[in-house]
């Protein structure tokens, strides 16, 4: 694997490092996007590195700019072997939110090309999974492994809000991505939930 020697790199490659040395070799971070929104899935990310070293900015998705996610988000798929998960507002509503986020995660890891001997998540979610599962709280600004998979999961999941912005207009998804902005929720009482509402949610709305 080709390294960087930036600070920021080295910050981020120190729990890789480390399970590295006790001898794993396919680590797959794994992240989400999408717990909080009123509307729309929620999106999960499972990237396993093979080359760390990156020309664009790979670190937290909430610390990139749009332009910046994107750019990373291409270069991760040439770098990495990636899996995405999805799960719908319809599941969410029926399993609730924190059992869809499972869900989706472990989705992502299912549809990895090759199965990981080590996985570490974003925050502290208990994923069940055949090999060793590490939480690691704040994981995404920690580890390069978990942050590209919260890029992979924050760009996936922009891009499906894009596309229901189209057929949803009068809510304003291009612009806040189905959170509780100001703006989305004048929209919600000026025009009711759409299909792609999370009912569970409407206490909040």
């Amino acid at each position: 694997m080709k390294r960087s020697n930036t600070p920021t790199r080295r910050r981020l490659l120190r729990h890789e490092k480390r399970l590295s040395k006790s001898g794993y070799r396919l680590i797959a971070g794994v992240d989400e996007a999408g717990r909080g929104p009123l509307a729309g899935p929620v999106v999960a990310g499972a990237v396993i590195l093979k080359d760390l070293s990156f020309k664009a900015t790979v670190d937290d998705s909430k610390k990139l700019s749009a332009k910046k996610r994107e750019t990373a988000y291409g270069e991760i798929l040439k770098k990495a072997i990636v899996g995405i998960g999805i799960v719908d507002e319809k599941e969410i509503d029926r399993i609730n939110i924190y059992r869809a986020t499972l869900k989706a995660m472990a989705l992502a890891v299912s549809n990895l090309t090759i199965p990981p001997d080590y996985i570490i998540v974003d925050g502290n979610m208990k994923l069940n999974a055949p090999c060793p599962v590490e939480p690691i709280v704040a994981g995404d600004s920690k580890s390069l492994s978990i942050a590209a998979a919260s890029i992979i999961a924050k760009v996936t999941r922009d891009r499906l809000m894009l596309k229901y912005h189209e057929k949803y207009p009068q809510y304003g998804f291009a612009r806040h991505k189905g959170y509780a902005t100001r703006g989305h929720k004048e929209a919600l009482k000026k025009n009711g939930p759409c299909p792609i509402h999370r009912k569970s949610f409407s206490p909040t709305y």
